[in-house]
């Protein structure tokens, strides 16, 4: 009998991997605890209705700020809006620190992101050779750049339905990506008559291999003609759009800045109302989320103001942990950081800190979540450092003190493995005090 070992394999727990949706029930009410959501239960059924009113198409072009102190979920409700609007819809996620580079310009930076969260489901009508491969035959030549090899010049492949029998003749590209792709006698094919693009779409139960691990799917003959018409549904971004045209109208994109001409992004616009207009496709308004807000400066703010009165604009969400701040480049003082011309178009989601029920429950759930097992004492000890110095403190503190559990062969974490981090990583209030004690020693 084979040997089968464990493999160690690397797992990256990310700060909002648990997330699976906003945790409300039919009528828009939150639970207590559910889809890895804790708390802030106004703040989730606000984002809720957001939810209802962009997928019945009546959020496009208008804007959402999710406003709160650090630590409150304010990302984390911005990823739940993200998992509740599923796959097709696209969620982009960026700082407003990454609009500003030395590559490119800040508003190009900010129209890119934009259009990389606006969609366009495109139904197309393709002529499709659909079958099973019955036979596949290969007439191999020397290859003029190294004679002692073959490939293929041409190749007799003939397709099978439940209903039908072809024989095709085919190139030697289309053949060679036959090759590359391992295409074999007993895999269910497609492949687009105009593009000579290839899909590979599984096997037939008769051809299938008996594997224990790694076998490949298995599909059933398809039924009716060899060539026939399908529809496919796809969704792309403008953004991939708008790279699709400025790499095909220019040999120097891929070298320059990859700034987008704005003839580029307009022909794209046009094709894309031309296609809805014929009901070949339809827009899909995604979700651009701007987390720490204030880092953008009065340009960005306008220039956002504007876009946001587009036809075509995504819905943009914003987080700011700021109270009262300067907006940047100027001395005006605004709520948020963020001038009150755009304030005022917004919809505000306010997010409260955790109680000390709540803390106790994330750090549940955290741990969780990264395969840890908290003693009641050790989950305690980290729950009133929680409300005591910061929920994020607390729960940067699990990682450390299972690595001391481990130490003991153990993977409960106890209050002495607790004890041990906290000694040895400090919080914010400890950091301040430490730069107090030592404020002669530090360079300025």
């Amino acid at each position: 009998m084979a040997e089968i070992r464990e493999i160690t394999r690397f797992e990256r727990i990310g700060a909002h991997s648990h997330i699976r949706g906003l945790g409300l029930d039919e009528n828009l009410r939150a639970k207590k605890v559910a889809d890895g959501l804790v708390g802030q239960v106004k703040a989730r059924e606000a984002a809720g209705v957001v939810v209802k009113l962009i997928k019945a198409g009546k959020m496009a072009g208008r804007g959402i700020l999710i406003a709160g102190p650090p630590g409150t979920g304010k990302t984390a409700i911005a990823v739940a809006i993200s998992k509740e609007l599923g796959k097709d819809v696209p969620f982009v996620h960026v700082s407003a620190s990454e609009f500003y580079s030395t590559e490119m310009k800040k508003t190009e930076a900010l129209i890119q992101a934009i259009r990389k969260a606006i969609g366009v489901r495109i139904r197309e009508r393709r002529e499709v050779l659909e079958g099973e491969v019955v036979g596949l035959d290969y007439n191999m030549v020397p290859n003029p750049y190294n004679p002692t090899q073959k490939i293929p010049e041409s190749a007799t492949l003939t397709l099978a339905t439940k209903d039908e029998r072809k024989t095709f003749s085919i190139s030697g590209r289309l053949a060679m990506t036959f090759l590359y792709q391992g295409i074999e006698v007993g895999d269910v094919i497609v492949i687009d008559k105009e593009t000579g693009r290839v899909s590979k779409l599984g096997k037939t139960e008769k051809a299938s291999r008996k594997y224990d691990i790694g076998g490949e799917e298995i599909v059933e003959v398809p039924s009716g003609s060899v060539e026939k018409e399908k529809e496919f549904t796809y969704v792309v971004t403008l953004h991939d759009l708008d790279e699709a045209n400025a790499r095909s109208g220019s040999l120097f994109f891929m070298l320059s800045s990859r700034e987008i001409d704005s003839e580029v992004r307009n022909a794209v616009d046009e094709k894309v109302k031309r296609l809805v207009e014929e009901g070949r496709a339809e827009l899909v308004p995604g979700v651009l989320f701007i987390d720490e807000t204030y880092l953008l400066d009065i340009e960005l703010f306008a220039f956002m103001n504007r876009a946001m009165e587009s036809e075509m604009a995504p819905i943009i969400i914003l987080a700011s942990n700021r109270g009262f701040a300067k907006i940047r480049g100027t001395d005006i003082v605004a709520p948020h950081g963020i001038p009150l011309d755009l304030l005022d178009r917004l919809l505000i989601i306010t997010t409260e800190p955790y109680n000390e029920e709540e803390i106790r429950v994330i750090l549940e759930i955290r741990a969780s979540e990264s395969g840890m097992v908290l003693e009641k004492d050790a989950l305690d000890m980290l729950t009133q450092l929680g409300v005591k110095n910061s929920l994020r403190y607390a729960v940067q503190l699990l990682a450390p003190a299972y690595e001391f559990a481990k130490l003991r062969n153990s993977r409960n974490i106890t209050v002495d493995d607790v004890k041990r981090a906290a000694e040895l990583f400090v919080d914010v209030n400890q950091s301040s005090s430490y730069l107090k004690k030592w404020e002669s020693k530090m360079l300025s």
